[in-house]
């Protein structure tokens, strides 16, 4: 198809041409609203939902903070096995802990195999004083934020991107049914001769 549409030449719509037809014109127009739209569009979105990721968990940061809580419950497992990584095995257990208002609380932690009752270990508690997990550090937060802005971005830019799609197919079928209307309407008279 390529090689009966002759060079490819920037900006023809743009252009001054006789030939340009209206639709052309609405076709430019569309186009570059949809990219102008998909641009700003996945720009802002990126940016806000960045900035909100990394708000939330600077807050975080902020906010939680470490407690020494001691195992309620005997873990289960044996104290001796060490895994892959470096802390060893570590199972689901009960803990207990006080918060600076002095009320007691317990929830379920996880702490190393094997641990006694009464062993002391770190969790992470909100001002509320229920558990959480650790807070993402401030370069894990960057990176968290930048990811999801990328995605939030991409997914937003898709919207005003389809639009133009979906707007430019139905102008291109719309002069595509003008033509075959003219074609219907001219196409006999070529064939006759003058005799």
């Amino acid at each position: 198809m390529k090689a009966f549409r002759g060079p490819k030449v920037w900006l023809w719509r743009w252009r001054r041409n006789p030939l340009k037809r209206r639709a052309d014109t609405m076709e430019a127009w569309v186009l570059l609203g949809a990219w102008l739209l998909t641009l700003l569009a996945g720009v802002l979105a990126g940016l806000a939902a960045a900035r909100s990721v990394e708000d939330g968990l600077a807050r975080e940061r902020v906010e939680w903070h470490p407690v020494v809580a001691h195992v309620i419950d005997r873990a289960p497992g044996s104290a001796g096995v060490k895994s892959e990584s470096s802390d060893g095995e570590r199972v689901w257990t009960r803990v207990g802990w006080t918060v600076a208002d002095g009320s007691a609380h317990t929830g379920q932690a996880r702490v190393p195999a094997g641990s006694r009752a009464g062993t002391p270990v770190t969790v992470w508690t909100d001002p509320q004083g229920h558990l959480v997990t650790r807070p993402a550090t401030a370069a894990e937060a960057h990176f968290r934020s930048a990811l999801i802005g990328g995605l939030v971005g991409l997914s937003a830019a898709a919207v005003p991107f389809v639009a133009g799609l979906v707007a430019r197919g139905r102008l291109e079928r719309r002069r595509m049914d003008r033509w075959d209307a003219e074609w219907a309407r001219l196409g006999p008279q070529w064939g006759r001769t003058a005799g």
